[in-house]
């Protein structure tokens, strides 16, 4: 049991570029964590620890962590933890972060990802972690995984490519009113999504998320000082992750085991008997086009095989019954050790209001999805209400 209540009370991007060749590591971050500490008027002082983390191997520098900054800055001398976990290391990081004020044992804790990926690359990085003998030559780093469940997935169900570029027409089209996004292509058709060159098939290039360089903050605060700080606060309502690891040739990846797992137990927590109904906005972690499809279904939002209706019918869409991506997702804007981050504080954002020309109206309840490691799933449920 929770000791203290935690809320978000405040976040920060960066745009996100495939390089930001105009900042080093630790001016990138810089612009994140300036951007939450000033909407909450604290000072790197106020905080009581930091949790920060990145997909390093790909970053090509040993603990790549301390090029933040973070550790040798002023006012920053007080605990300091690295998270890494793969593609979940974003919400990894804001688990860790929600814990540590949960537990009582901090009152104010700033969580930072980042990715600025330089000369390295994340196929290069993401290739290890497969066995070298039975997976590694075939899977590619992740696009070989995610065609394999895209693959599993049609033929299981009959989903379409068509249905598929639906995901990508759509969430191209949302990031185009969300100033922080990377890609912005609101006029993107279905035709130019199937005409794109085929990268590993059923995967073309407009199915795949881009590669990204950028950073994401996020402030928690205890319930004791949490109204201090802000009146305008997302509550933490709940959190779960799920593990999960099979070959690939023996899994069912494309029902993804770990968030279904992880979204009963999460709904049963706070509350939630039908998600459909009861979440108002979602911010899932789709990779690909197909994997958005995918995941409303272990996630809940409809039954197996029925993820390409619920986009046919709209109700995904901004002025649907259950938005998915406003922001635009991971299709959009892919700094891989901050992407999860970006889930949970534009799920924060949705709730406060703050969305802009991406806001969902009327934000009671707001779910935010990272996935990665060996299809790992971790989930975050905020809320107005404590």
């Amino acid at each position: 049991m929770a000791k203290q209540k935690v809320a978000i009370v405040a976040t920060g991007q960066t745009k996100h570029r495939s390089r930001r060749r105009d900042v080093n590591i630790s001016e990138m971050v810089y612009e994140a964590v300036k951007m939450a500490l000033d909407e909450a008027q604290l000072t790197p002082k106020d905080i009581d620890a930091v949790v920060i983390g990145n997909m390093d191997h790909f970053e090509g520098i040993n603990f790549s962590e301390m090029w933040t900054g973070i550790e040798s800055a002023p006012g920053y001398l007080k605990p300091v933890v690295k998270v890494a976990t793969g593609g979940t290391t974003g919400t990894s990081l804001a688990l860790y972060g929600y814990y540590a004020v949960a537990s009582g044992m901090y009152d104010k804790v700033l969580v930072v990802g980042w990715e600025k990926i330089n000369e390295g690359g994340a196929t290069t990085g993401i290739v290890t972690a497969f066995d070298a003998r039975w997976e590694r030559p075939a899977l590619a780093g992740a696009l070989g995984p995610l065609a394999i469940m895209a693959s599993m997935y049609m033929w299981e169900f009959g989903i379409t490519p068509e249905q598929a570029a639906k995901v990508t027409v759509k969430n191209r089209r949302n990031a185009a009113n969300n100033p922080f996004a990377h890609l912005q292509q609101p006029n993107m058709t279905i035709e130019e999504v199937m005409n794109s060159p085929v990268i590993s098939w059923p995967l073309r290039l407009h199915d795949c998320c881009p590669q990204s360089e950028g950073a994401c903050a996020i402030v928690y605060a205890g319930e004791r000082v949490a109204r201090k700080i802000s009146d305008n606060l997302a509550w933490v309502k709940g959190v779960d992750t799920g593990h999960y690891y099979t070959f690939g040739g023996d899994d069912v990846m494309h029902k993804y085991p770990a968030a279904k797992i992880a979204s009963t137990r999460l709904y049963k927590k706070v509350g939630i008997r039908n998600p459909l109904k009861d979440l108002d906005v979602a911010e899932v972690y789709e990779p690909s086009s197909w994997a958005e499809l995918m995941w409303t279904e272990a996630l809940g939002f409809c039954e197996y095989g029925q993820g390409g209706k619920l986009l046919d019918e709209g109700v995904t869409e901004m002025g649907g019954e259950l938005p998915v991506n406003p922001s635009g997702g991971v299709i959009a804007t892919n700094p891989i050790g901050a992407t999860a981050l970006i889930r949970v504080a534009e799920a924060a954002i949705q709730v406060r209001g703050l969305g802009g020309k991406r806001q969902v109206p009327d934000v009671e309840l707001a779910l935010a999805h990272g996935f990665g490691g060996s299809v790992w799933a971790d989930l975050m449920i905020l809320g107005k209400e404590p």
